[in-house]
């Protein structure tokens, strides 16, 4: 039976055959229905194996008649104080919530090797830097690869659609990963363009995110749109505000500022989270930092910002007064929005 999640892994694995919290070499997992955990035993021969069966999943019976889409494909990156099992899980429950919310594509996870522990916080962020720069040297060109090969065969002039979300240090993964990319001429000098990149708990600093950010340019050049979900009662986020000093706010509690770059929207989520029920909510790892990852709500304002048909000021499951932000009372999709594309004049 044909699989339907996938793992890409940076981790090392140990004497005894298991992944460990340190950097390894890049393997490509296809990981079965019945595992709750995915292990060395689930690396696909070759990249291109591998490729071809995610490529397979994520294609769409029939393409997109206005935008020449196929398929789409959603790079998941996780932030630190994650194990093996709640990464799988937290995968999973992007791609039912998703799903379930009327957006048609495939969830991969790109895990990196972090600690079950805080106390190893500092070093899981070196560890992240030190493997950021996979993300855009073996994972992206894997998937551009799959575009050029279906274009070579004639088999499609589509293409897929390639997302990122970022989780906590997930976030910083993701900037840094384009940045090295700067640094690769082979990748620089191509074309390659990323659709939707969004941050939820992001541990990065509010002022990165902004137009003159040398940092952050090199994303911005090769994306559609930055949507950054802020909570001010994320308080994992002013932990790690402590560890600075406090001298540099982070953009998932506090948000984007006044400068941000034009590519970026920012969604205050603190009032929709503020009437949330722990005990009746379903989501991995600390509440405050995590609760987007299986809100059903959240899922349907993310599956809207990944198709990209709706501007993201209308998006319905937002509110613009006083400030953009995610409806404490929800919203639902436009009644006929599935008729747009394919509709035929009367008569």
């Amino acid at each position: 039976m044909a699989t339907k999640r996938f793992v890409i892994t940076t981790r090392d694995v140990d004497s005894s055959g298991d992944f460990v919290a340190e950097p390894g070499p890049t393997r490509f997992l296809a990981v079965p229905d019945s595992c709750d955990d995915f292990t060395p035993k689930h690396t696909v021969a070759s990249k291109e194996a591998w490729r071809t069966k995610l490529v397979a999943a994520a294609r769409w019976p029939k393409p997109n008649v206005v935008t020449g889409t196929d398929g789409e494909v959603l790079i998941f990156v996780h932030g630190y104080n994650n194990t093996t099992q709640e990464i799988l899980r937290r995968t999973d429950l992007l791609q039912q919530t998703l799903s379930a919310e009327g957006w048609d594509g495939m969830v991969v996870a790109f895990d990196w090797p972090s600690d079950n522990s805080t106390l190893n916080y500092l070093e899981d962020r070196f560890d992240a830097s030190g493997v950021a720069g996979r993300l855009v040297r073996e994972v992206l060109p894997v998937l551009l690869e799959a575009q050029a090969d279906r274009h070579a065969n004639g088999q499609s002039k589509c293409t897929t659609n390639v997302h990122m979300l970022g989780h906590s240090t997930g976030a910083f993964v993701i900037m840094e990963a384009f940045a090295m990319a700067e640094k690769i001429g082979e990748i620089f000098r191509s074309d390659y363009r990323i659709g939707q990149v969004v941050f939820i708990g992001a541990d990065v600093s509010a002022g990165s995110l902004e137009s003159d950010s040398e940092w952050a340019n090199p994303m911005f050049r090769r994306i559609n749109r930055l949507t950054n979900y802020s909570n001010g009662f994320d308080s994992v986020l002013a932990v790690s505000n402590a560890k600075r000093l406090g001298t540099s706010p982070r953009a998932g509690r506090v948000g984007l500022t006044a400068a941000a770059h034009p590519k970026s929207v920012n969604v205050d989520t603190s009032d929709y989270f503020a009437g949330k029920n722990p005990k009746t909510s379903t989501f991995e790892g600390t509440f405050c930092h995590s609760w987007h990852i299986g809100d059903a709500t959240w899922a349907r304002d993310m599956a809207m910002t990944l198709d990209g048909k709706i501007d993201r000021l209308v998006i319905p499951t937002r509110d613009l007064a006083p400030k953009l932000r995610l409806r404490p009372t929800g919203g639902e999709r436009p009644t006929f929005e599935s008729q747009w594309e394919n509709a035929s004049p009367a008569g």
